[in-house]
């Protein structure tokens, strides 16, 4: 499956922008405010979106500690940076992440980093 079909979780610190734009674009996408996780642990977050089937859209580099060394499971991870930048940019990002990202089986972490007008894309797969 590739990445973006999956259904996603957005983090709260993902801007409102980005999720009209994801829903514009078709995609499934729920908030952490929607599922009632505003100001909660990025445990909690994580679980619950591994719970749903969901893979997680965020700025914070936390959730990839959180299931790389700690080892818990994901179904996802897409990890965009840097953070805190217009909606357009980050948007653009996940288009990039769309156009270039292989097919993915399994747990992933995908990474969209802007330099300048230049999108690099890396996606791993976890070991589960």
């Amino acid at each position: 499956m590739r990445v973006l079909e999956l259904p996603l979780l957005a983090d709260e610190n993902i801007h409102p922008g980005v999720i009209e734009g994801l829903h514009s674009r078709g995609h499934e996408v729920r908030t952490v405010v929607e599922e009632g996780l505003q100001g909660s642990d990025d445990l909690d977050i994580l679980r619950r979106a591994h719970d749903q089937g969901r893979v997680i859209v965020t700025h914070d580099a936390d959730f990839g500690a959180l299931a790389i060394r700690a080892g818990e499971p994901v179904v996802g991870l897409i990890f965009l940076r840097p953070g805190n930048i217009s909606p357009l940019i980050v948007l653009q990002m996940l288009d990039a992440i769309e156009a270039e990202a292989p097919t993915v089986v399994g747990p992933f972490l995908a990474v969209a980093q802007r330099t300048g007008r230049t999108v690099r894309v890396r996606v791993r797969q976890l070991d589960t």
